[in-house]
Formats: C-alpha cells, structure tokens, sequence
C-alpha cells in the first residue's frame, strides 16, 4: 500500500485543484464580466443559434486587455475587452468575431472547456506522482524530466481541440449563411492582433496549431464536405 501512497496522493491533489481552479475561475468571470450587447454581432449569433437550434447564444465581455476569447467550464462563452475593442476599431469584422464565438461554442458542444480544467488537474497530479517515481531514479531531474513530459502531452492535446473547434466553426458558420473567410481571414490577422508575429517554436510545441495549418484545415473540410 505504501509504495502507491505517491501515486494516491497525486490523484487527491488532482481533484482538489480541480475543485479550486474551476471556483475560482467562476469567480473571475462572474466579477468580471458582462453580457455583449452589440446589435450586430447579437444578429450573427442568433442566425448561429437557429442551426443548433437554441433560443440564443449567449456572449460575455471578459473585462481585460489580451486579445482572446474563452469557453468556460460552465458552458458560458467570453470574448475578452481587448478582442472587443479590436471589433469597435474596425481592425476585425462583426463576422471574424462571429467566428470566433462559433469556435468557443464548439468547445463547448465537444465537450473541450470541462475537459481542459480537468485536464490540467490531472496533468499536476500525474506530474506529481511522475516526478516523485522519477527522482527516486534520477535525483533532482526527476521533477524537470516530468515538467517537460507533461507540458509536451499537454500542447498536444490541446492543439487536438482547437482543430475539432476550428471544425466545429466552419461547419455552423456555413449552415448559418455566414461562411468561412471570416474564419480565414481571422487566422491572418491573429498574429498580428495578438502580437505573436511568427512564433519561432516548433509548431508541436505549441498549444495552438501553425495559422496555415489551420487556415489548411479548414479548407480540406470545405472540399470533402461539398464533393
């Protein structure tokens, strides 16, 4: 029993941190956030909501300055008030922004926001117990050898859903008459936007995919849904 007592306590750490990560996330957004309420981007998202046939899609402003948007584990969706801002400034369309409503609310419909928090609960605990077998072999790599193994499972998965997401948004944008250049063209200027011109890591250590791998993605789905 006691040779799994590392291992057990990794597993109870895990469900801890997921408890307190997700309250806390929770509180974030509820002390930060309100409801959009611009009339264009409310139309796009209503045409959105008819194809999935829900009353409406509802959208919150997340009041801080990276661009970004966010599904939370809760199901709620937030674009953050620097990617807002970006919208009123005229630098992204209603319909990029629509878009990425749509790739949030895929995270949400997969199922992809509960299973991230979870994730990274489990990721901490299987970290922990990893570096704790590891340095009984290899002392004082055993936690960075963990570090590392993890992160590069992590990024991997993650990248996983952002392509279903990506998927998920092209096919409710198509149905909603919206199409996807708008998602496209998003891709193009998120680096820019973001400040990330041209990432030099590879592209599997990243959380995201490469934007023409994406951009490619998503017209491998266009060609195979209408052949």
């Amino acid at each position: 029993m006691l040779k799994f007592a590392p291992i057990l306590l990794a597993i109870g750490y895990g469900i801890i941190m997921y408890r307190l990560s997700a309250w806390r996330l929770a509180k974030e957004l509820d002390a930060k956030s309100t409801e959009l309420a611009d009339p264009k981007l409310r139309a796009l998202t209503q045409d959105m909501a008819k194809v999935v046939d829900i009353p409406r899609i509802k959208v919150h402003i997340y009041e801080v300055e990276p661009v970004n948007g966010l599904a939370a584990p809760d199901g709620r969706i937030f674009i953050t008030r620097g990617f807002f801002q970006k919208y009123q400034s005229g630098e992204v369309t209603a319909e990029e922004m629509a878009s990425v409503i749509a790739h949030e609310l895929g995270h949400v419909a997969l199922g992809h926001s509960r299973r991230r928090m979870i994730d990274f609960s489990g990721q901490n605990a299987l970290r922990t117990a990893l570096a704790m077998v590891l340095s009984r072999f290899i002392p004082g790599l055993g936690p960075l050898i963990a570090n590392a193994a993890m992160s590069l499972l992590m990024a991997r998965l993650s990248r996983a859903d952002e392509y279903e997401a990506d998927a998920y948004a092209s096919a409710l944008m198509i149905k909603a008459g919206i199409g996807t250049q708008p998602q496209k063209s998003l891709f193009e200027k998120l680096e820019t936007l973001t400040g990330a011109r041209g990432a030099s890591q590879a592209a599997w250590l990243l959380s995201h995919p490469k934007t023409p791998e994406r951009i490619a993605a998503i017209e491998a789905n266009e060609a195979k849904w209408t052949s």
